[in-house]
């Protein structure tokens, strides 16, 4: 999964290439009301550290830096000259990219503000379990078993994940001749992301560390998995040769630290004043234009917030040193 999406010649890292947006839509790309959105956030945290005279915006796996792009725009001047801007990517920086934004492989250490993180820990290469043992892909998605789960991977699996993966019976073939799949089911080991998360938050000095992702808590873990590919706005088979992306849903209750607040999208962009009301019908005479702007954001937040898609993404909120952002309060 490493080498299919950061290696060379990698999903990811592929020079010349699309970026994200070419293949797949995320909350960035949907609408400009997210990035207004992170804006509010961002100025929320501002407020609580007292307005320092540098604040820092670190947008974790920032793609083509689409999203910090945006949150500049939103931001009033007097703030934005305030904000240093950090992507941090692995892949090349794009031309073109406003030159504040520094271009980094790691976050800053020492940080103060909102490090943010969309879509980010889905790609953190990890490991499947089934049947006790490791799951083996070769370049052509091929599956086979590998060998049995060490201490530490089995150890997290127990706790977050109890009954994933299943138990080992001795032997792959013995197992799937006495087990059937949906008994011994799948599980997606996210030690690999809980331990990319505390090492990004572990860089903020002060703030609010967030991750927005596809997710699942512990009462609710999927019974097969969900790994899977996305190329030019399609599910594929994750295949691990370059061609496509290949994820898999984030368990984020394991990655949450002391103190942390785990949201819908939905409860946290209403929190953040992002509604999909209709604007008023007595502005489509008094102010059409404006009435057509309103009806066009007001689909545009709808989507951000639909139940059964992005709406349903989870957000795990992190403070450092300032008090839980809850989804609410921010002015």
């Amino acid at each position: 999964m490493d080498a299919a999406l950061y290696g060379p010649g990698g999903f990811y890292v592929r020079p010349g290439g699309p970026g994200p947006a070419g293949h797949f839509r995320t909350s960035v790309h949907a609408s400009a009301l997210y990035a207004g959105a992170v804006a509010r956030l961002l100025r929320w945290v501002d407020a609580e550290l007292g307005h320092p005279p540098g604040l820092d915006l670190v947008d974790v796996g920032a793609g083509r830096g689409e999203l910090l792009a945006g949150v500049l725009a939103a931001l009033e001047p007097e703030t934005a000259a305030r904000v240093r801007p950090y992507a941090v990517e692995r892949a090349e920086r794009p031309a073109g990219l406003d030159p504040r934004i520094r271009w980094v492989a790691a976050p800053p250490e020492g940080a103060t503000g909102l490090l943010f993180a969309n879509e980010w820990l889905d790609n953190v290469p990890l490991e499947i379990a089934e049947d006790g043992r490791y799951v083996l892909v070769a370049p052509d998605g091929t599956e086979s078993p590998g060998g049995p789960l060490d201490d530490a991977d089995r150890a997290w699996l127990e706790r977050w994940w109890p009954g994933g993966g299943g138990a080992d019976t001795g032997g792959a073939e013995t197992g799937r001749a006495e087990i059937g799949r949906a008994e011994i089911g799948r599980a997606e080991i996210g030690r690999a992301r809980d331990e990319a998360w505390a090492a990004a938050v572990a860089g903020l000095e002060r703030g609010l560390a967030v991750a927005v992702d596809y997710g699942h808590t512990r009462d609710a873990r999927p019974p097969y998995g969900t790994l899977t590919g996305f190329r030019a706005g399609r599910e594929v088979r994750p295949v691990p040769d370059g061609s496509c992306d290949v994820t898999a849903h984030v368990a984020l209750d394991s990655c949450a630290g002391p103190g942390a607040v785990l949201l819908t999208q939905r409860e946290a962009l209403t929190g953040l004043g992002v509604s999909g009301a209709r604007p008023a019908l007595g502005l489509a005479s008094a102010d059409p234009v404006a009435y057509v702007r309103g009806l066009a954001a007001a689909g545009e937040a709808a989507e951000l917030t639909a139940r059964g898609g992005l709406g349903d993404f989870l957000w795990l909120c992190q403070p450092v040193g300032i008090k839980a952002w809850a989804g609410g309060g921010t002015g």
